[in-house]
């Protein structure tokens, strides 16, 4: 199975389960140029919205095969939303998780763990 070339995982550390319905949007914020320098983009331009499945994961934001300018990006992921539907009170109502996309020709993976007052993320494979 064929995937976008930028994907998500969230898990819940509060619950040790994967936070399936989180509401994720995936954004540019500017393009690099030939020479390097940042172009950037008047506003935040939305390029795909999407919603995490019953493992945590969102792995169509974008159609496989879709080629991105390298530039700067942005995750979103309405965590306050998630937990609210889950009946649990959180500090942040909002993750972003902002990061260099270089390389179109690698694929990107965005996996997050949160919990109601904390989050974690890192590059994964």
């Amino acid at each position: 199975m064929s995937k976008s070339p930028i994907t998500c995982h969230v898990l819940d550390a509060s619950v040790g389960k994967p936070a399936a319905g989180v509401k994720v949007s995936l954004d540019v914020l500017s393009f690099s140029g030939l020479t390097g320098d940042e172009t950037a983009i008047e506003v935040p331009k939305t390029l795909a919205t999407g919603e995490t499945n019953t493992d945590g994961r969102c792995s169509d934001l974008l159609e496989s095969g879709t080629k991105l300018s390298p530039g700067i990006y942005k995750m979103t992921f309405y965590s306050g939303d998630y937990f609210k539907s889950n009946d649990v009170e959180t500090f942040y109502p909002l993750v972003e998780i902002t990061f260099s996309y270089t390389n179109p020709d690698q694929h990107y993976h965005i996996p997050l763990l949160i919990s109601p007052f904390s989050y974690t993320t890192y590059r994964g494979s």
